[in-house]
């Protein structure tokens, strides 16, 4: 299983990124699907979750209103749309599948991790 993430980068404050999280090696549709990121020096943390129909979305609070999570199964793909972003968003973003809701697992179950992908905000 290979979780792929890209489109990090350097963005000025207020500035828009979209990431993307490709998957292979197992069957997207039926997974669930999450972001998460970590700051220099800080735990990594929840950002968004998706379930695998794609109907029922979850965001931690800093980012509600500016990051938007979604999916396209039909090309085992996942995205994270970043806009408004602040300097407090640097971080390494990662993303997840797991058979179960991805919000509120304890990160050593989640299943499967991608290598992340660095997002930079310059103020």
């Amino acid at each position: 299983v290979q979780l792929q993430a890209c489109g990090g980068g350097l963005v000025q404050t207020g500035g828009s990124l979209r990431l993307s999280c490709a998957a292979s090696g197992l069957t997207f549709g039926i997974y669930n699907m999450g972001w998460f990121r970590q700051a220099p020096g800080k735990e990594r943390e929840f950002v968004a979750g998706i379930s695998w129909s794609g109907d029922n979305r979850s965001y931690t609070g800093s980012v509600k209103g500016r990051f938007t999570i979604s999916r396209d199964n039909a090309k085992s793909t996942m995205y994270l749309e970043m806009n408004s972003l602040k300097p407090e968003d640097t971080a390494v973003y990662y993303c997840a599948a797991d058979i179960n809701d991805i919000l509120g697992l304890p990160e050593s179950q989640v299943e499967y991790w991608g290598q992340g992908t660095l997002v930079t905000v310059s103020s």
